[in-house]
C-alpha cells in the first residue's frame, strides 16, 4: 500500500475488531491508480466460506451510478437529452398525465411513482414492471414530487436504455463500461460467477420497519424474509438496474476512476457529460427519511461532511461507492452484513481515506 494510505488499512481492521464487521472489502484509486485494496472476514456465515480477493457482492442501490453512466452515455452520442419528456421515446409512459415527466426528473428522483400501484408480484420481470408503471398515475401524495424511487426507478430507466438503444442496461453497461475498463463489475450476474456471491445477512429487527410504513408502501426488498430474495439465483439473474449490481469493491473502486480521468488509457465518459451528470437538479429533504437529499443525473451529490464535490450512490445497509474530483479519487466500500442508522464502518473509512489522498497531494 502507498505511502500515506496506512490509515486505511488500520480503519479497515478495526471495523472488525471494534464494530462486528462480518465480512468487507475496500478499494480506493488516486489518480487513475490503486492505492487501496482490502478484504477480509466471512463472505458465507453459514459455510465459514472466507471472503477472499475475488468475492462478488450485491450493491443494492449502488447499481444506480451504473445506470446512470449508462444514461450519461447515450446523452453524450445525442441519442436523448436530459430534458426531454421520457415518453418521446417510451409512448405508452405518456398515459395518466405523465407525458411531460422528463428525463432528468426520472434520474433524480421526481418522478412521483416510487411504487408501483399493482403489487411487486412480477418484481423480477422488467417488462411487466415497465408496463405497470406506463399505466399508473403519478402520486398524489404532495411529498412524492421528491421522494426518493428506490426501486420503480431502475424499471424507467432500463425501458430508456431499451427503446433507444434495443439493448438492456446491464447488457448495455457490459458492452460500454466494464469490457473496455476491465471491470469486475455487472448489472445482472452471469450463473458461472454465482459462486463467488457473498451471502447478505440482515441481524435480527434491520427489516422490520421502513421509512415508508406511515405510507402503507413496503419497499418489497427491505421486509422480513428479504434475504431470500437477495441470496437467491433468481434475483442475481435478474439485472435489476435500480438495485440489482453486483461487483468487487476494486471494481467499483475503478468505474468512478474512470469517470474521473483516464484508467490505462482508457475513458467512456467524457469531462463534459460527468460534470453534466455531477450537475445538481435538485436538494431538499427526503420526506419519509427527514434527511437531506440532493441529486444530478442519477449521481448522489454531497449533503454532509465531505469533500464538497463528491458524488456517487451508495447501497442499503451500509456500502458506499463515488468519487472526489477535487482530490482525483474514488473508491468503493462493500460489506453483507446490513445495517440501519447511524453506521461508523463506511464513514471512518472514507475519513481514513481522506488523510491519505490529502497527504499524498503534498
Amino acid at each position: 500500500m502507498p505511502t500515506g494510505y496506512e490509515h486505511v488499512a488500520e480503519a479497515f481492521e478495526r471495523n472488525f475488531t471494534e464494530r462486528g464487521e462480518l465480512g468487507a472489502a475496500f478499494a480506493a484509486y488516486h489518480r487513475g491508480r490503486l492505492v487501496v485494496d482490502l478484504w477480509g472476514g466471512t463472505a458465507d456465515p453459514e459455510t465459514g466460506r472466507a471472503w477472499d480477493r475475488d468475492t462478488i457482492h450485491l450493491m443494492f442501490s449502488g447499481t444506480k451510478g451504473l445506470t446512470s453512466a449508462c444514461i450519461l452515455l447515450l446523452v453524450q452520442r445525442g441519442q436523448v437529452s436530459l430534458d426531454d419528456p421520457l415518453s418521446r421515446y417510451w409512448p405508452e409512459f405518456g398515459a395518466e398525465g405523465k407525458e411531460s415527466i422528463t428525463i432528468a426528473e426520472v434520474l433524480s428522483h421526481q418522478a412521483r411513482l416510487p411504487w408501483v400501484d399493482a403489487g411487486y408480484a412480477d418484481l423480477l420481470e422488467h417488462d411487466a414492471m415497465a408496463a405497470h408503471l406506463a399505466a399508473q398515475a403519478p402520486a398524489s401524495d404532495p411529498r412524492a414530487g421528491f421522494m426518493y424511487h428506490p426501486v420503480t426507478w431502475g424499471w424507467l430507466l432500463d425501458e430508456l436504455v431499451r427503446r433507444v438503444d434495443g439493448r438492456t442496461v446491464g447488457r448495455f453497461f457490459a458492452d460500454e463500461f466494464a469490457v473496455p475498463l476491465g471491470l469486475e463489475v455487472w448489472i445482472g450476474l452471469p450463473e458461472e460467477l454465482h459462486w463467488r456471491v457473498a451471502t447478505m445477512v440482515a441481524p435480527d429487527g434491520v427489516l422490520v420497519d421502513g421509512p415508508w410504513t406511515e405510507l402503507n408502501r413496503p419497499n418489497p426488498l427491505w421486509v422480513p424474509g428479504s434475504e431470500k430474495i437477495w441470496n437467491s439465483a433468481e434475483y442475481r439473474n435478474a439485472g435489476l438496474a435500480a438495485v440489482g449490481g453486483y461487483a468487487t469493491a476494486r471494481g467499483m473502486a475503478r468505474f468512478y476512476a474512470s469517470l474521473l480521468g483516464e484508467v490505462d488509457g482508457v475513458r467512456v465518459l467524457t469531462p463534459e457529460t460527468v460534470e453534466l451528470g455531477r450537475h445538481e437538479i435538485r436538494r431538499g429533504v427526503e420526506p419519509t427519511w427527514g434527511s437531506p437529499m440532493a441529486y444530478g443525473a442519477g449521481f448522489e451529490l454531497q449533503t454532509g461532511d465531505g469533500p464538497a464535490d463528491a458524488f456517487g450512490h451508495p447501497g442499503a445497509g451500509g456500502s458506499r461507492h463515488g468519487a472526489w474530483p477535487s482530490r482525483e479519487t474514488a473508491y468503493s466500500y462493500l460489506m453483507n452484513e446490513v445495517r440501519v442508522g447511524p453506521d461508523d464502518r463506511p464513514l471512518t473509512l472514507l475519513d481514513a481515506l481522506s488523510r491519505g489522498s490529502r497527504a499524498t497531494d503534498r
